[in-house]
């Protein structure tokens, strides 16, 4: 849910709040906030222009020149815009002026033509492309009516402010309204709240007069208002209407469907316009759909109905899907005179098998599924009916049809101060309670008893005491209630795999690795993104029965892909750097279908890119863990058949002979699939062996008393053989003497031959009960270069 500040301020006073303790307060309320945008941070000296004069450019067919007041001067810009024309108002950026994106414009010159200035289009202003309305789209934003020139754009537009992105929990339908958030911002502040005033000042003849309504479902359909209007004048909505719905997520349209949207947005309640004149008869009808009809949606798509969906017919035909979307058949057009307002509530579970059904989702299903208050349809048609008269859009007709046969009554409660008190652990006064509960607009009155209550119908999530108690907690306060310990003789610990997940997470903290979190439910997409080949036993996966969407319809067996598009998001949003890491279960299904809960496996994915940061980062990073872990002889062998990976960059992770896990860099098809342009590292782990294998005791052991001998060695070996072939064989033959092995070069020039290389160690001997003489280390070193030799055929290197 987008909520525009500016918005918001029609209903509550937040002048003096800064929209950062605004954000932070309301979040510790129960609201979640996901983001905050500034609008207009990147505008800069950007006017409004009135174009005087348009010629055609001397050397180009295709651009024109123009002059454009822009207040302190006549400016010429030259253009390839072809909807301009003389006396439109448009945006012009100034020189020195920047646009998002970092955009600034300077003075230049076009095909010899002199150019001081830009005019800007919708998409360049920072609008969103799929708010902007259809007739902006393309070319050049003509401003709706004549301003004075030089005015910032940004005040005209209203392109300033803040828009807070708020996350809204199923069990709050209500908050999918901008008076929903209202409401909790001005409880959650202790601010009186202001309802806008809903009056239609001129009515003419009667609705009955022009149309009927008749329910046939009453289950499906709980209420049914409609309203109609005449002398309807389709056009655009005016420039504010426009901008509110943009910065809410919605695209304009024309006036009469803005404003259905915008009563949507407001109350929370979906609106349907019908062009009354298509209605056959005149005539509403709510009813079930026949099996197997077909029926054309909005947005021109066929869809095969079945007899459980509810269906809003007129005299002989469907007209639209009840709560999902409305037909081509009434759509208001261009020739629309008069319309037929519904303002109807529709069972929820109804529309959302329906929804589930045909694959559609709307804005108006969104709102039926979680619920919506049956009590406001009234308010929400009377106000679109408002809106109309004000915008001059047309003619209300007098009168309403209102069909509700089973009204929906507020639900009563009983709450004990004392029992809020001592499960919250505050001391509050049944003055003090009563005083939130009125701020949540909750009725209450009291007795020897306690506290009666009376639930507004738009919070059907409140239904017993303990609700209320989390009511009182939320807007005193959560930071304000006092910190104690249960009182009780039960004590806790972890097991040892938490243990040692902690310190496996404190390590990685360590190394400047975050943690992240990401969801098990995710899209079977994921495996082709990541290229897993069709008969990849990880493409076996767990199926939700009834998932949101296809998004979320499987239950994940490996992390990678949800890692990869945390590191893709943080990309494209100029994150120059990243190391992440998450450690989370996967989830398998058993090889032979039985009538079990899946296997779960816990795994360690790590993910990161950036500047210094390539293969032997992830390498060092997962050594360095391990270390700590006490997991000792941990080996990487080479990986060329991943299809995740680049073949020449990956690398298993194993410890004697168990495969733990893959890391390397991605390939360059799974880059391109998540968007990442830089080179990226993954890792995934399995930390289930690993729990296995961790030695979290240490053991003392003295410091040497007794003096070391180093000898370097420089080999030339085939370019084919690894260093860990190499140091298998030193460490083999160095026996109990050999203290460390330590690879200090790799060289490749001139005096080598070509096809081999040049590896130099450091090796150190050492006696833990004397001090060793030449003989004894020239022994070993000897037997660890003729067994290089015999093997590598490693050559000492002169």
């Amino acid at each position: 849910m987008f909520v525009p500040l500016k918005w918001l301020k029609d209903y509550v006073d937040i002048d003096h709040i800064d929209v950062r303790k605004l954000s932070e307060d309301l979040e510790m309320s129960g609201s979640k906030v996901e983001a905050v945008e500034v609008l207009g941070e990147e505008v800069d000296k950007v006017v409004v222009g009135k174009i005087l004069e348009i010629q055609r450019h001397p050397n180009a067919d295709k651009l024109l020149v123009t002059k454009v007041d822009v207040g302190s001067e006549i400016i010429q810009i030259v253009t390839g815009a072809d909807n301009i024309q003389e006396g439109h108002y448009v945006p012009i950026v100034l020189v020195g002026g920047t646009l998002p994106g970092g955009v600034k414009i300077k003075k230049g010159k076009l095909r010899g033509e002199e150019s001081s200035g830009m005019m800007c289009s919708a998409k360049e202003l920072g609008l969103v492309d799929k708010v902007i309305p259809a007739y902006q789209k393309d070319g050049i934003y003509i401003l709706d009516q004549a301003y004075t020139p030089g005015d910032d754009i940004k005040e005209i537009l209203g392109i300033k402010g803040h828009v807070i992105e708020f996350e809204i929990t199923p069990n709050r339908p209500d908050c999918l309204s901008m008076l929903g958030m209202a409401r909790e911002t001005a409880a959650t502040f202790h601010l009186d709240m202001n309802y806008p005033e809903i009056k239609i000042n001129h009515e003419h003849g009667n609705i009955e007069e022009v149309a009927s309504v008749e329910v046939l479902n009453t289950d499906f359909c709980r209420r049914y208002a409609a309203r109609a209007a005449t002398d309807i004048v389709i056009k655009p909505s005016p420039e504010w209407m426009q901008r509110r719905l943009m910065e809410a997520g919605v695209r304009p349209i024309s006036n009469i469907v803005d404003i259905t949207n915008y009563v949507m947005l407001e109350m929370g309640q979906p609106l349907h316009a019908f062009d009354l004149n298509m209605l056959t008869d005149k005539k509403i009808i709510v009813k079930q759909a026949e099996e197997g009809s077909v029926f054309t949606t909005l947005d021109g798509t066929e869809r095969k109905l079945d007899s459980s969906m509810l269906m809003i017919c007129d005299g002989e035909k469907p007209v639209a899907i009840a709560g999902v979307m409305g037909g081509e058949n009434s759509e208001v057009t261009d020739e629309t005179r008069a319309i037929l307002l519904e303002s109807a509530n529709f069972y929820n579970d109804n529309v959302r098998a329906t929804s589930k059904k045909l694959g559609l989702r709307t804005e108006a299903s969104a709102r039926f599924e979680k619920g919506v208050d049956p009590n406001i349809a009234l308010n929400a048609v009377n106000r679109a009916c408002q809106l109309i008269e004000e915008l001059g859009a047309g003619k209300i007709v007098g009168g309403i049809i209102d069909i509700y046969p089973n009204k929906l009554e507020k639900r009563s409660l009983k709450t004990r101060p004392q029992r809020i008190n001592d499960l919250l652990g505050t001391k509050l006064s049944p003055e003090e309670i009563s005083d939130i509960l009125q701020k949540l607009e909750i009725e209450v009155s009291q007795n020897e008893e306690g506290l009666l209550l009376a639930i507004p119908t738009f919070r059907q999530d409140i239904t017993e005491e303990i609700d209320i108690v989390e009511e009182v907690a939320r807007i005193y306060g959560y930071n304000r209630i006092d910190v104690t310990i249960p009182k009780g003789n039960s004590q806790g610990a972890k097991t040892n795999g938490q243990i040692i997940e902690d310190y496996a997470k404190k390590y990685l903290n360590a190394t400047g690795v975050t943690e992240i979190s990401t969801y098990s439910f995710v899209s079977p997409k994921g495996f082709d993104m990541i290229g897993l080949p069709e008969e990849s036993f990880m493409r076996r996966s767990v199926k939700l029965i009834n998932p949101l969407g296809e998004e979320n319809s499987i239950m994940r067996t490996t992390l990678m892909p949800n890692m990869l598009e945390v590191l893709s998001r943080n990309n494209n949003r100029n994150v120059e750097s990243v190391k992440a890491f998450e450690i989370g279960r996967v989830f398998l299904p058993h090889s032979i279908p039985v009538d079990q809960l899946p296997i779960e496996k816990s795994v360690l994915t790590l993910g990161m890119y950036g500047q210094n940061i390539d293969f032997f980062t992830m390498k060092g990073t997962i050594e360095s863990v391990f270390h700590n872990l006490g997991i000792q002889n941990i080996a990487f062998t080479p990986e060329k058949n991943h299809p995740t990976f680049h073949p020449g960059r990956c690398a298993n992770l194993v410890w004697e002979n168990h495969i733990l896990g893959v890391i390397g860099e991605i390939h360059p098809d799974v880059a391109e699939n998540y968007d990442l342009e830089v080179r990226t590292y993954l890792g995934e782990i399995d930390f289930n062996i690993v729990l296995q294998i961790t030695r979290l005791d240490r053991i003392y052991k003295a410091l040497p008393k007794y003096p070391a001998i180093t000898r370097d060695i420089a080999l030339v070996v085939k370019d084919e053989v690894y260093v860990k072939q190499i140091e298998d064989i030193i460490k083999e033959n160095g026996g109990k003497l050999l203290e460390q092995v330590q690879l200090f070069d790799v060289y490749k020039g001139k005096q080598i031959k070509e096809g081999y290389k040049s590896v130099a160690y450091a090796l150190t001997y050492r006696g833990e009960d004397r001090t060793l003489t030449d003989e004894e280390v020239v022994k070993v070193h000897d037997k660890i270069l003729n067994q290089l030799k015999e093997k590598l055929d490693a050559q000492l290197r002169d």
